[in-house]
């Protein structure tokens, strides 16, 4: 067990901080098709881990992509390793767009502003900083932690995640179980309660490419065989279909919690179940479960011809698809009645759903470690609607968990920053999670 009377001191709390601005500053903006370069932040985060008394360990499979790797010995060697892992990549932003610039790391009034303050450099400066900490105590964990940073998460994880998975399983030795982001986070449901979700589940990811066929001609001229117009009903098809509602036994548990906290009976069980009925009686806290009781498919992008007076042979579309686990046969059943004869379809990056236990010993002390620094605070699992590193890393048997902790202030719209314009994370904030990912991982 950890030491109650253990408190993380002051310059874990500076540190957090410091990270996440000096973090931010080092432009590692993901645009998909190669040219990321990750390797300053790995580098800085290396360093960061070996003044720590540690030996990180720097892996590429493409030149500049790098990863980081270390591992951190437990007191009980019989005892399953942890990993702790977040990604060193960001999405793409717009300069113009935004109050400060994207990679300034500005701290002003209290808040950490750049891309990458709450996905993921946030929780990247939290491990660093807890880490670093156990250091200067002498503090060891139960457990092994086996700690890592990746490129690539923003895209397909080829060069990140998925890299280590396949070719650096040794360093994953003995790993059961994994936490990162998007988890732990406050939920202001409008009517003064805290809801805090803990990740135990992943939709899977299903980015698709259909291709329509047609006849090239004349624009002036009759065209039955329009490769524009099939492609174009298919989309359609697609972007209004209704997808029927399918529980998890993750999304069950969290509809059933979140329930409770209304004194709502939930009656997932009952044959009269409505989900869409109980997400309505759940009101602004629905939206944490809402996009995970159905599989989803969206189209986003659209590409045909060359010239307005000329029919194109062939079109494309692009469909970020999603699906829960233990619903992809039915998501490609869909995909395949809905796009119809005359368009094709196919995986351009697929992934696995996940799922994880929510009454595991594990999500219990993550539940405790919340509750012990946000006691107002109630804690519920529940699904991602989108995907994380996790997903390759259950490749090795991880069980994967999201727990990236955060106390966020009211109207302060965490979800909406993702990949949003000025994403900004509270220093308070920062401090918490410092506070609560230690409590949890000397626990753990």
């Amino acid at each position: 067990m950890a030491d109650q009377a253990f408190q993380v001191d002051e310059q874990a709390l500076d540190e957090v901080v410091t990270f996440t601005s000096e973090l931010i500053r080092i432009d590692t903006t993901n645009r998909g098709g190669g040219g990321c370069q990750e390797r300053p932040a790995a580098e800085y985060a290396a360093t960061k881990l070996a003044e720590a008394g540690l030996e990180p360990t720097l892996l590429e499979r493409t030149k500049g992509r790098t990863n980081v790797v270390a591992r951190i010995a437990g007191t009980d060697p019989s005892a399953d390793a942890m990993l702790v892992h977040g990604h060193l990549d960001v999405v793409p932003a717009e300069a113009a767009d935004w109050s400060v610039h994207p990679f300034s790391g500005e701290i002003r009034d209290g808040v950490v502003w750049g891309r990458g303050a709450v996905d993921m450099k946030n929780m990247d400066a939290m491990i660093l900083a807890v880490v670093r900490q156990w250091a200067r105590a002498g503090v060891r964990p139960r457990r092994d932690i086996v700690v890592a940073f990746t490129a690539d998460e923003e895209a397909s994880a080829e060069d990140g995640s998925g890299f280590l998975a396949d070719q650096h399983a040794g360093l994953f030795e003995g790993c059961t179980e994994g936490i990162s982001e998007s988890g732990a986070f406050t939920f202001h449901d409008g009517h003064g309660k805290q809801i805090y979700p803990i990740a135990a589940g992943e939709r899977g990811t299903g980015w698709l490419r259909l291709t329509a066929h047609g006849k090239a001609g004349h624009g002036s001229k009759v065209n039955h065989a329009n490769a524009v117009t099939r492609l174009a009903a298919a989309v359609a098809r697609i972007g209004e279909h209704e997808w029927p509602v399918r529980l998890t036994p993750t999304v069950a548990a969290a509809l059933t919690e979140l329930a409770a906290l209304y004194g709502i009976d939930a009656g997932v069980d009952s044959p009269d179940f409505s989900a869409d009925d109980l997400l309505t009686k759940l009101g602004p806290a629905a939206a944490l479960v809402a996009p995970t009781v159905r599989n989803s498919a969206n189209p986003t992008m659209l590409s045909a011809g060359y010239k307005i007076n000329v029919i194109p042979g062939e079109a494309t579309a692009h469909i970020d698809g999603r699906y829960l686990p233990g619903g992809e046969d039915e998501f490609r059943e869909t995909l395949d009645r809905l796009t119809g004869p005359d368009v094709e379809w196919e995986f351009e990056h697929r992934e696995v759903a996940l799922q994880a236990p929510v009454d595991s010993p594990t999500f219990a002390r993550m539940r405790s470690a919340v509750e012990e620094y946000a006691p107002e605070g109630h804690v519920v699992p529940y699904c991602m609607s989108g995907g994380t590193d996790a997903k390759q890393f259950s490749r090795l048997g991880i069980t994967g968990y999201g727990f990236a902790p955060l106390k966020l202030p009211e109207g302060f719209d965490y979800q909406a920053l993702f990949h949003g314009v000025d994403e900004r994370v509270p220093v308070e904030a920062l401090h918490f999670g410092v506070r609560v990912l230690d409590r949890f991982l000397r626990s753990a």
